[in-house]
């Protein structure tokens, strides 16, 4: 097999690898989220996204960081594992998104295009596929998890 074919598992691997560092973070607690998500929310420049994040998502913040923290949890063990690799990309697209729309504007100017590049590789996980190298390829998983 050539490197080229065995490109969008590594890739999936590793944007899986991305998703579970970052989500194991949260397992031992969320609690240190709270003043993350009232300090970005406060510096978000985005009309309408600023009030929502200050009027809804402060207020109880609880509920969405264990969103947050469940969401990156589900798509590290899809992606690694090669399981509903669109789907976990989708999901891993939005999770980047949120993350590029709210969290980003607390980061440094020379850190904010990580939270950018993970959007992108996000996508190239939902263009490219599983691979060859995913429990997706075996026939004895069920549909809706290829």
């Amino acid at each position: 097999m050539r490197m080229s074919e065995a490109w969008a598992s590594l890739f999936r691997i590793a944007i899986g690898l991305y998703w579970l560092y970052f989500a194991s973070q949260k397992w031992q607690g969320v609690g240190w989220m709270r003043d993350l998500i009232a300090s970005t929310a406060r510096v978000n420049p985005i009309p309408g996204l600023h009030e929502l994040l200050v009027s809804v998502v402060v207020p109880s913040w609880l509920p969405f960081a264990l969103a947050q923290s469940i969401g990156e949890t589900v798509v590290a063990i899809l992606l690694i594992l090669g399981l509903a690799t669109r789907w976990a990309g989708i999901l891993g697209l939005l999770l980047a998104a949120n993350l590029a729309l709210t969290v980003a504007f607390g980061a440094e100017d020379g850190f904010r295009w990580l939270y950018y590049l993970a959007v992108l590789a996000n996508a190239q996980v939902i263009v490219s596929g599983p691979g060859p190298f995913a429990l997706a390829r075996f026939g004895w998983v069920p549909a809706f998890l290829r």
